[in-house]
């Protein structure tokens, strides 16, 4: 799925959408995407100039963006909006700085109504860098 396609689903849009590709989608249970990480980022001019990180909080955005993918793309939920209503348990695990490419998975765990928790993951070359169980509302 492209970037384009992308948007026809969630409506994020730049500078703020943090995903390029859609990999694999299991519409309602789970999305893989890619993020290329390029030093044109606008937060690397501040975070830190003299060694560009991608802020961990981008990372978890990126990664909801997947989950929103994964869940409004089921028929029902077309045209709504997912919303952030919990990050728990988040954890940082490496960097991802320029040049990386940042695979990033979420699995829905449990969906009741306009409720659902995703755990989510986010890799460069394999290595986890960033997990967290995520939970939305839909609205």
């Amino acid at each position: 799925m492209t970037t384009k396609e992308i948007m026809e689903i969630i409506p994020h849009r730049q500078p703020f959408l943090l995903i390029d590709t859609i990999e694999e989608l299991e519409p309602g249970v789970r999305a893989v995407g890619k993020k290329c990480v390029s030093y044109n980022e606008p937060y690397f001019a501040g975070h830190f100039p003299s060694e560009p990180v991608m802020p961990g909080v981008l990372i978890i955005e990126a990664l909801a963006q997947v989950g929103a993918v994964a869940i409004l793309s089921l028929e029902e939920n077309k045209g709504k909006t997912a919303y952030f209503a919990a990050i728990n348990h988040a954890k940082f695990k490496g960097k991802v700085t320029p040049g990386d490419v940042l695979t990033l998975e979420t699995a829905m765990t449990k969906v009741k109504g306009p409720m659902g928790i995703g755990e989510a993951k986010a890799a460069v070359n394999g290595k986890l860098v960033a997990s967290a169980e995520l939970t939305f509302a839909i609205g």
